[in-house]
């Protein structure tokens, strides 16, 4: 069950951040300025392997920012209390 609403956050996630490169997440302006952001590569550097390396490699911390994205938006958008 954790692993299927992790997995659901991540294509939530993923969806939302390559818009307009679904097919080529590695063209997405978005994801390329937040890896450059967290990992110093530069954007114009940032090709499929080095995007598919960076996503392996880093893969402990991207689901710890998912946790997080998904604590914020419980934060954001609080479910509403029955009365």
């Amino acid at each position: 069950m954790r692993y299927t609403f992790t997995m659901r956050q991540l294509l939530r996630f993923f969806w939302n951040a390559t818009r307009g490169h679904r097919l080529a997440p590695w063209r997405s302006p978005y994801l390329r300025w937040r890896m450059e952001t967290y990992s110093g590569l530069k954007m114009d550097k940032i090709g499929f392997w080095e995007f598919w390396g960076f996503m392996i490699r880093e893969r402990r911390q991207l689901r710890h920012f998912l946790h997080w994205t998904k604590d914020m938006e419980n934060y954001a958008r609080p479910k509403p209390k029955n009365p």
